[in-house]
C-alpha cells in the first residue's frame, strides 16, 4: 500500500520486515524492467521511528531538536515532525522548511551563532525567538534587529577528544570568557536563557559529553549569579547514528545521563535539549548506483623490484576500475565534507574470486573517486552496487555538477510501524477541489496525482510510538 505524505513524497508500506539487500534488489529489478539505470536511495522510515523510540527510552529528559542541515529531505522532516521532534535550524530556508510543515515556531532553535542580519529579521518576523550566540558582535546585531529574542550562550567544547568533524575551531565562547560576554548582554538588556555546547559532529569518545556538561554547569552558575533566568541547557549533537561508528549511542547514554543527573537534576527545573542529526538518519538511507562503465588494468604483483613496469609476469593479475552514476559531487560529497568512509556491497551471490577494484563517480573530474581500493568480484556494466549508512550529510550537500542528476528516493516503512505511528489517516476529500484533477487511466490511482491533491494525516499517538517495537 502507498501513502502520500505531501510534497511529492509517497511511502510504500511493507507487510513484513525486509533486509536492506532485499529492498535494494526489489527496486533494482523494478528499474531494470523499466530500462532505467538511475541511482536511487532506499529510505527506511521505520529505522527513523526506531531511533526516535530509542532516544525517548534512553534519554527521557532530553528533547531532540533534529539538525535540519544533516538531511533536509521533506520525508525525513515530515516524519520527525509528526513524531514530536523539534528542529535545529541554521538559516532562513531551514526555518521556512520546518514552519511550512505546519509546526509552531516554538519547536525551532535557531542554532547558528553567526547569523545573517536579513535571516535574523526573518526569524523575528516568523517569531522564531530561541537562538544561540557566542560573540559580542552577535549581541549587538540581535539588539538592533530582534531585542526580544531568547538567547543561548554557546561555549567551546573540550578540545582533547576525538571527533569526526571538529566545530570548536569555528564556534563557541571559551568558558573563561563567558562572564565578560554575559556582562555585555546585561548591559544591552538582552534575555539570555541558557547555555549550549556541541562536542563535535560524530563524536568518537563518549567521555566528551560528560566533560562538556561539567563545563556548561560552571557557566550556568555564572549566569545565575549574575541574575540571568537560566532555564535551558542545549547539549548539541555528535550522537552516533550507525553500528559502524567509533562509539555506540548506548555508550554516550551511559556517561551522559549520570552527568546530567549530577549537574542538572530534574529537581533543578532546567529544560534539556539536544541537536542530533546523523543519529536519526544515517542508517535509514541506502544508496544504490549503477555501473555505467568499467576498465581492466594490469596490477603487477611481482616481488621483483628490478623488473620494469611494462614487463608482464606470471604473477600479474587484473584490477578493475568501475564507474558508477553518483559520486563526490553528488551524494558522496560526505567523503570530502564529512570525512566519511563508505563500503560498496553487491547484490549477486558472493564469488570466491575477487579482484582489487576502485570505484569512481560519473563526472569528468579526476577527484571523483569513491573508493580507491577494495575487493570485488568482476562486475559488469548495468549491475548495481549499494552503500549502506548514507543518510547523513549526503543528500543535503549534493550538486548536479556536469549535469549529473540527483538520485531518486524510495520511501519504505513496515506496515505495523506506519499504522501505529499514524493512528488516523484520511484520504477523504470532504471539500471541493479547486484544482483540476487530470484524467486517470485504468490502473492508476489518486496517489499518482499528488502534485494536485494532498493526503491529510492525523497526528500520531505518542503512546503507540513508545509501545511499538516491531523492528527490534
Amino acid at each position: 500500500m502507498k501513502h502520500y505524505i505531501g510534497n511529492g513524497c509517497t511511502v510504500e508500506s511493507m507487510p513484513y520486515e525486509k533486509a536492506k539487500a532485499c529492498m535494494v534488489a526489489e527496486k533494482a529489478a523494478l528499474l531494470n524492467n523499466e530500462q532505467c539505470e538511475d541511482a536511487f536511495f532506499i529510505a527506511d522510515l521505520g529505522d527513523i521511528v526506531a531511533k526516535y523510540k530509542k532516544w525517548r527510552r534512553l534519554l527521557p529528559r532530553v528533547e531532540p531538536f533534529y539538525a535540519v542541515k544533516c538531511n533536509d529531505d521533506y520525508g525525513v522532516l515530515k516524519l520527525l515532525g509528526d513524531l514530536g521532534t523539534s528542529f535545529d535550524c541554521a538559516s532562513k530556508m531551514e526555518i521556512d522548511k520546518v514552519l511550512n510543515l505546519g509546526l509552531p515556531p516554538s519547536r525551532i532553535i535557531y542554532a547558528n551563532p553567526c547569523k545573517q542580519t536579513s535571516f535574523l529579521r526573518h526569524a523575528a518576523k516568523r517569531n522564531v525567538d530561541l537562538m544561540t550566540f557566542d560573540n559580542e558582535a552577535e549581541l549587538l546585531k540581535v539588539k538592533a534587529v530582534f531585542p526580544d529574542a531568547r538567547l543561548v550562550l554557546r561555549i567551546l567544547p573540550p578540545s582533547n577528544f576525538k571527533v569526526q568533524c571538529e566545530l570548536g575551531m569555528k564556534f563557541g565562547c571559551h568558558p573563561s570568557k563567558a562572564k565578560q560576554l554575559l556582562e555585555k548582554a546585561k548591559e544591552l538588556e538582552l534575555n539570555v536563557v541558557g547555555v549550549s555546547f556541541h562536542v563535535g559532529s560524530g563524536a568518537e569518545e563518549a567521555a566528551a559529553f560528560a566533560v562538556a556538561v561539567e563545563q556548561a554547569y560552571g557557566v550556568f552558575q555564572t549566569g545565575l549569579n549574575m541574575g540571568f533566568p537560566f532555564t535551558l541547557l542545549d547539549i548539541g549533537g555528535g550522537f552516533p547514528g550507525q553500528v559502524t561508528a567509533a562509539i555506540s549511542f548506548e555508550e554516550v547514554v551511559d556517561v551522559l545521563n549520570p552527568a546530567l543527573d549530577h549537574y542538572f537534576p530534574a529537581s533543578s527545573g532546567v529544560r534539556i535539549i539536544a541537536e542530533p542529526g546523523r543519529y536519526f538518519v544515517a542508517s535509514a538511507f541506502t544508496l544504490t548506483a549503477n555501473i555505467i562503465a568499467k576498465r581492466m588494468v594490469a596490477r603487477d604483483r611481482s616481488n621483483d623490484e628490478h623488473l620494469p613496469d611494462q614487463v608482464v609476469t606470471g604473477d600479474d593479475e587484473p584490477a578493475f576500475m568501475y564507474y558508477i552514476n553518483d559520486g563526490v559531487y553528488g551524494s558522496f560529497n560526505c567523503l570530502l565534507f564529512d570525512h566519511a568512509t563508505v563500503t560498496p556491497s553487491i547484490l549477486q551471490d558472493g564469488s570466491d574470486m575477487t579482484f582489487v577494484s576502485s570505484v569512481w563517480g560519473p563526472t569528468c573530474d579526476g577527484l571523483d573517486c569513491i573508493t580507491e581500493e577494495c575487493r570485488l568480484p568482476e562486475m559488469q556494466i548495468g549491475e548495481w552496487i549499494y552503500f549502506e549508512d548514507m543518510g547523513a550529510y549526503t543528500i543535503c550537500a549534493s550538486s548536479t555538477f556536469n549535469g549529473m542528476p540527483r538520485p531518486r528516493i524510495f520511501y519504505l516503512c513496515h506496515d505495523v510501524v506506519w499504522a501505529q505511528t499514524y493512528s488516523k489517516q484520511t484520504k477523504k476529500l470532504d471539500q471541493p477541489i479547486s484544482k483540476v484533477i487530470p484524467f486517470m487511466k485504468a490502473g492508476h490511482d489518486l496517489f499518482e496525482t499528488h502534485d494536485q491533491v494532498e493526503e491529510v494525516f492525523g497526528s500520531p499517538r505518542p503512546e503507540l510510538i513508545c509501545d511499538l517495537d516491531p523492528l527490534n
